[in-house]
């Protein structure tokens, strides 16, 4: 499989991507190269990148959604190649709204499966696009920002940027959490 290969320097440092033409296949952070390969074999098997190569025009995506256009991913394909569960968790990451957060456990409700908050959290780590479904929008029970996989400074300033972290009292919590796990 070829997958065309190219990169984005964001203010949260250079974005990776890669998509076949059509849908993108995976969008990751620099430094998480070896996870974005495992993810895609595991995935998809062999594959080989066409880098410098942006048939999607992700770049420009990105660009707008870095300058606020929050809704500059809504009409992207994504292909993730995950579990029937990891497919509906993460279809159902995109429905959350641009400036809005929704815990592990309204995430469950809404696939209707309302015990299944751990199921959901490890399906949401295992996301391959991040951003563009949005993985960063789900927060621990108590508000907390939990678990990112390109980390929780990256997802305290997605949200910041989208909104979601207005006050200057979510993001002291955040502080405090920070501080406390440290």
């Amino acid at each position: 499989m070829l997958l065309h290969y190219d990169e984005y320097q964001s203010p949260l440092g250079c974005v990776l991507f890669a998509s076949d033409g059509e849908a993108v296949y995976s969008l990751d952070f620099s430094g998480y190269e070896t996870r974005m390969q495992t993810l895609l074999t595991r995935r998809f098997g062999a594959f080989e990148f066409r880098r410098g190569s942006d048939p999607l025009n992700l770049g420009k995506l990105l660009r707008d959604y870095f300058s606020g256009d929050l809704g500059a991913f809504d009409s992207t394909r994504v292909h993730t190649g995950g579990t029937a569960f990891q497919e509906l968790v993460w279809k159902t990451l995109r429905t959350i709204p641009a400036g809005a957060t929704w815990t592990y456990g309204h995430l469950a409700h809404a696939l209707a499966r309302p015990t299944a908050a751990r199921a959901v959290g490890h399906a949401n780590s295992l996301n391959p696009v991040a951003i563009i479904v949005p993985c960063h929008r789900v927060i621990g029970a108590s508000s907390s920002l939990t678990g990112y996989a390109g980390g929780l400074d990256r997802k305290q300033w997605l949200l910041h940027h989208e909104g979601a972290l207005s006050g200057s009292l979510e993001l002291e919590q955040h502080t405090q959490t920070q501080r406390a796990t440290a």
